[in-house]
């Protein structure tokens, strides 16, 4: 049996404690005896979160059993945190065999020295501050989680389901993780290096309205024409002038931006559709499934196929 150990104070992010508690909670309901789930505040007191919602641990830290797994969620409350907190970290961070932290729980593990020639990730609101405040960690702002070792962090709130689902894929079994993700309704196959924001998300939206039109066409048609020549016609501007000003208002160029809509779609068709990869090719705009072959080794580090066979739920029954 695993001990799992969620830290608890003041302001915390509720969701960065039940998502991954409900996914742990979930694994002992499929499987006895797979993990004990216990939550401890420094003095053992109730502990409001972020949201208003009081939580009630278990113990208080002096007293909490020793973890297999030491689960650090984030929230308001690490922005100032208590010295005693970070102290009690630095102190039984490394005797834990697996150090896991959600959103900005990274900040307190970070600060306890506990990420220091480490890989990770947080939010991406608070990977700057990150990075500018503990120079010792290696911080790659874009996965949802990060697995360095024995210690995984990752990004912002729902983030934390992945990672635990992840983690029980690794304790019990992929079969183990597939049904607990159905139980939740949430999908198995949010890869770690999957980006914290969608295409859409991560570029702005353009200000002028024949560019959002654009945007907008780009995600609609990704198997159609969607060259920089076609694109500023579409916008009626000129091929330079409609780059210039497509960069400028989105913050990305037109071929990465096309290029990353297409990537999207594909896997997205990989996941949920049966259809076969060259049809997919296709459909994306690739035009054959060695081009699109490429782009998924280059961005994702796996072939269509076993990016497919990884993330794709298997079906229900």
């Amino acid at each position: 049996m695993r001990t799992v150990l969620i830290v608890l104070f003041d302001g915390v992010q509720s969701l960065d404690v039940t998502g991954p508690l409900e996914v742990f909670a979930g694994a002992e309901a499929h499987r006895a005896d797979s993990y004990r789930i216990r939550t401890a505040s420094l003095d053992g007191a109730p502990v409001r979160c972020s949201s208003g919602l009081v939580l009630v641990p278990d113990h208080p830290l002096a007293d909490a059993p020793a973890p297999h797994t030491l689960l650090v969620p984030g929230g308001r409350g690490t922005r100032n945190p208590d010295p005693l907190l970070v102290d009690w970290l630095r102190a039984h961070g490394p005797g834990a065999a697996r150090l896991v932290s959600v959103c900005t729980g990274a900040i307190l593990l970070a600060a306890a020295g506990l990420l220091d020639g480490r890989r990770a990730t947080t939010h991406w609101a608070y990977c700057d501050r990150l990075a500018r405040d503990h120079p010792a960690v290696e911080v790659d702002p874009d996965p949802i989680y990060v697995r360095d070792g024995h210690v995984a962090t990752s990004a912002g709130v729902t983030s934390g389901i992945d990672l635990a689902l992840a983690l029980v894929e690794d304790d019990l079994g992929r079969a183990a993780a597939l049904t607990i993700a159905r139980h939740l309704v949430v999908f198995l196959r949010r890869p770690g290096n999957q980006a914290q924001f969608s295409v859409q998300l991560a570029a702005q939206t353009a200000r002028r309205e024949p560019l959002r039109e654009v945007q907008q066409w780009i995600s609609e048609h990704p198997g159609g024409d969607l060259s920089v020549e076609s694109l500023a016609a579409r916008a009626r501007l000129s091929p330079r002038h409609f780059a210039r000003a497509f960069q400028a208002e989105t913050g990305t160029t037109p071929g990465r931006y096309v290029e990353g809509v297409r990537l999207e779609h594909a896997r997205r068709l990989l996941e949920d559709t049966p259809d076969g990869v060259e049809e997919i090719s296709r459909a994306s705009g690739y035009g054959t499934p060695e081009a699109m072959r490429r782009a998924f080794v280059k961005t994702l580090g796996s072939a269509p196929a076993e990016y497919r066979r990884r993330f794709r739920p298997a079906p229900a029954g």
